[in-house]
């Protein structure tokens, strides 16, 4: 709750400039923001009322429904194309960002998969090549799109989970070279791929052209300094940062709320992680493995993403085109995190009660 509120605080002092500029009202993605969240807050209440025996029995469904929906965007009318990449559903009311689902199914999927096959994973390579080879299906449609962003941490999820599972490394080591010999392929195929993977490394080189993102991006965090400029005083989100509200929103915090609030953000989120982790390991203890691997995957998922944002508005990393969970504009990302999130209090509530029956049994006896 805190992340989500801090974001909509953030998200609108981002969007002052270009809410006004693009629709006459600087509050317009404020509001849309406060809609999206409450969606997400009810949808969040639904899901934690599903009991997890629907998850798991559900997952072949909706991993069917991952490959569909991530189809469904190259459709004539149905897909809508936003800066050269088709990424959303064009539903009337609102555009779906497939990708946003399509993680969540993949990880419900193989959480279901590691408790039906979880021997066959440590011990055969079949054992642990047959989901990917369903993800890599995904993954080409991601790229197809292109969404990298999406189908590095769709990837990189599939495989935490896979290594928590126990799946040996000589099969990890097999994996990689493949992945970095595709991806590799991939790059070289378009030279603002190329540009995008090394742009990063020096963004001061061509810092109008290839590099001007990046580097407004490392401005603001400079002028933030310690304590920052003060909520909604910051300059760079005025038409000098692109996607100021959206993936590069963690930079007008470094320079509104300065080092202390991005330290602020970086600790909430890693207190998050590891209380999902803990849901997960107390699942584990008492047996119940579907739950646990769904946390695993989904504090993996979320981690990562944050990461990886993180990251690219930091210049540590190539730029990728990834929201932060909770916090960034856009409501297909925080629909799904949250329905994710409140499956984890699901479990969590679940484990009490099982808990609270466990008791009353050894009263009885």
């Amino acid at each position: 709750l805190v992340l989500l509120v801090l974001g909509l605080v953030m998200v609108g002092s981002a969007s002052l400039g270009v809410a006004q500029h693009d629709f006459g009202d600087p509050f317009h993605y404020l509001w849309r923001q406060s809609a999206y969240v409450l969606v997400a807050l009810t949808l969040g209440v639904g899901a934690f009322f599903v009991p997890m025996g629907f998850w798991q029995k559900a997952g072949p469904v909706l991993i069917v429904g991952a490959a569909l929906v991530l189809m469904l965007v190259f459709v004539p009318g149905l897909g809508t194309e936003v800066k050269g990449s088709r990424r959303w559903l064009n539903l009337g009311l609102f555009n779906l960002q497939a990708s946003e689902l399509a993680k969540f199914f993949v990880i419900i999927y193989l959480a279901g998969y590691l408790v039906r096959h979880a021997e066959a994973v440590r011990s055969s390579l079949a054992g642990f090549l047959r989901p990917l080879i369903l993800l890599a299906f995904l993954v080409v449609l991601l790229l197809l799109e292109p969404d990298y962003g999406a189908a590095a941490v769709m990837l990189a999820t599939a495989m935490g989970m896979m290594w928590l599972a126990g799946a040996r490394m000589s099969q990890f080591i097999l994996l990689m070279l493949i992945l970095f010999a595709m991806l590799a392929a991939v790059a070289l195929l378009e030279s603002y791929r190329i540009d995008r993977l090394t742009v990063f490394l020096d963004p001061w080189q061509d810092p109008f052209r290839k590099g001007f993102q990046l580097t407004q991006a490392l401005i603001a965090f400079g002028r933030g300094d310690l304590f920052g400029v003060g909520l909604g005083s910051g300059i760079q989100k005025l038409f000098y940062l692109p996607e100021a509200h959206t993936d590069f929103l963690l930079a007008v915090i470094g320079e509104e709320l300065g080092l202390v609030g991005v330290l602020a953000v970086i600790g909430l989120f890693l207190v998050l992680i590891h209380r999902i982790f803990h849901i997960g390991r107390e699942a584990e203890k008492r047996d119940h493995a579907f739950a646990a691997w769904l946390c695993y995957g989904i504090g993996l998922w979320v981690g990562l993403q944050a990461i990886i944002n993180m990251g690219v508005n930091m210049g540590v990393l190539p730029t990728k085109g990834l929201t932060l969970p909770l916090m960034s504009y856009g409501g297909s990302s925080l629909v799904v995190t949250c329905v994710a999130l409140a499956i984890v209090l699901r479990t969590f509530h679940e484990l009490h009660r099982y808990d609270r029956a466990s008791q009353r049994r050894v009263k009885r006896t």
